[in-house]
């Protein structure tokens, strides 16, 4: 099978930065196809040129590079990075990011010994290009990946895993571990074999601290949790295993890897550890309402997070996403309220910057209320309020998958879980205290659940299905949130390298030509 490496690593290298720096990530494109990165939960402050989706950048050529500048603005936390299009996320190509706390800014529990990047995710063992072309083919319930991997590698005791992960840890210390789902379709419970687990970090917001024996990770999330080494020295079980599907202690979907105590004399011993039925939802759901915003600490910043607050906000707007499948001139698709995204050659922020979007997508088409249209192909775009307050309800009316719903750009506020279908009495069940702020949240087979986010960020952003199959086959829109003010200060202008493509190609566009001196190509 063929995998996507990075500087030659599976997984890529560690992006370790802190609040507020700038990176540069000079992407070389040996494939032999177009590639772009995106960067997972890092919110390109008033920059969504680099983004690294379809909507926002060209894609690299094969043979040539480019290079990304973003800044982790006011950010800290877990993230990660990942190849965007053409499905190739499936091969690899994913990488940790890190986003340090600034020293003058406390961080809510001691330093650790040491901290471990651990990137789960579950492994489709066909060559990605063939399952891209099966998925216009057949529904995807017949594609399951083949085994999970923990950090690129097999699980232990597997016969046919070349090396498995493990780490090495000393006695009575507390060890922090980056857990991130990197995975294309599974959500899966984690747990490590004697040892409890303490939360305390999702994708750039600290949490109130609480205890567990396992912990639900759904796809595109991220977390911190702390471990003290406080058992026999020995070595113990780090397990993974996936939701909504039944495996045994030996299949290979069950991802395996190993906490070694340092002066250890003994393998692992017994069996695995037991996790939750994988099948109860109410547990998941149950876990996912404790995880809450650490109302009294900092951040990136010196004031408390609580001093960011949805009790006594005004609703802008209100966006009711369905999530489901359709045939579409007889092939099988994803589609949200019907409309499956439709990729076109031009990247959407392009033609909005030179052409306000004429000829390559029509602003007030997309439902964002409805389902009563017939499914088709569409280039989705909708408008945001800048700085206005926004409800999205995600509806997923699939009953037999989880869904998972990203948003680049923003960090929102997870306010609500809820069965069968939302109706504006669900509002009545809100957390609106202390709803943790991340950017991926997951959606229940059947359910719905609500996010609040402020649109405080101009740009084209990706509202996306983090499950890579419903991603691929048209489950995402873009969310436009413009100023008129041409102040640089509320957005930034197109970096100089700005690729071209679609109708601004120059080699073919006379336009593009005329455009070039005024664009700084």
């Amino acid at each position: 099978m063929q995998v996507i490496k990075i500087n030659g690593m599976f997984p890529g290298p560690l992006i370790n930065a802190t609040t507020n720096d700038v990176v540069h990530v000079n992407v070389f494109n040996n494939l032999d196809e177009p590639l772009l990165f995106t960067w997972n939960g890092i919110q390109q402050r008033l920059n969504s040129w680099q983004d690294g989706v379809s909507g926002t950048n060209c894609p690299i050529d094969p043979g040539t590079n480019w290079t990304y500048v973003f800044q982790t603005k006011d950010q800290i936390g877990t993230f990660t990075y990942f190849p965007s299009i053409s499905f190739q996320k499936a091969a690899g190509g994913y990488g940790s990011i890190r986003v340090n706390n600034r020293n003058v800014i406390l961080v809510p529990f001691p330093k650790p010994e040491a901290e471990f990047d651990l990137l789960i995710g579950d492994w489709m063992e066909d060559d990605y290009q063939n399952v891209r072309v099966m998925l216009q083919e057949d529904w995807t319930p017949h594609i399951y990946p083949g085994v999970i991997l923990m950090n690129g590698k097999g699980p232990y005791g597997s016969p046919n895993s070349i090396s498995y992960e493990s780490f090495n840890v000393t006695k009575g210390k507390t060890y922090r571990l980056r857990i991130s789902n990197v995975g294309s379709v599974f959500s899966f419970n984690f747990r490590i074999q004697k040892h409890q687990m303490v939360v305390v970090e999702t994708e750039g917001s600290y949490t109130n601290q609480i205890v567990l024996d396992s912990l639900d990770v759904h796809v595109g999330q991220s977390y911190s949790i702390l471990i003290t080494t406080n058992q026999d020295e020995a070595d113990y079980y780090m397990v993974a295993t996936p939701k909504l599907y039944n495996v045994d202690a030996n299949d290979s979907l069950v991802a395996k890897g190993i906490l070694h105590y340092e002066n250890s004399v003994l393998s692992v011993q017994g069996p695995i550890p037991d996790g939750p039925d994988p099948f109860d939802i109410d547990f998941s759901v149950n876990q996912a309402k404790s995880i809450r915003w650490n109302m009294t600490t900092g951040a990136a910043r010196p004031n408390p997070q609580g001093t960011f607050n949805v009790t006594n906000i005004t609703i802008s707007q209100t966006f009711i996403l369905h999530g489901s499948r359709a045939m579409i001139n007889g092939r099988p698709s994803y589609v949200v309220n019907n409309v499956s995204y439709l990729t076109p050659s031009t990247p959407l922020k392009l033609a909005d910057h030179f052409r306000n979007g004429s000829g390559v997508y029509q602003l007030g088409s997309f439902p964002v209320l409805s389902v009563d249209n017939a499914a088709s192909y569409g280039v989705s775009v909708v408008e945001g309020v800048h700085k206005g307050w926004l409800e999205i309800v995600f509806q997923n009316d699939v009953d037999d998958e989880m869904d998972s719903w990203h948003l680049d750009g923003f960090g929102f506020y997870v306010v609500g879980f809820g069965e069968g279908k939302w109706t504006p009495e669900s509002r009545n069940i809100y957390n609106l205290y202390d709803p943790v702020v991340r950017s991926t949240v997951q959606v229940y087979p059947g359910g719905w659940t609500t996010v609040y986010v402020f649109l405080d960020n101009p740009g084209m952003w990706n509202l996306r299905s983090q499950n890579l199959v419903h991603w691929y086959m048209g489950q995402e829109l873009y969310l436009r949130v413009h100023n008129d003010d041409p102040n640089p200060a509320k957005e930034r202008a197109h970096p100089q390298n700005l690729l071209l493509c679609g109708i601004f190609y120059q080699a073919h566009s006379p336009e593009a030509n005329a455009l070039a001196p005024q664009a700084g190509w």
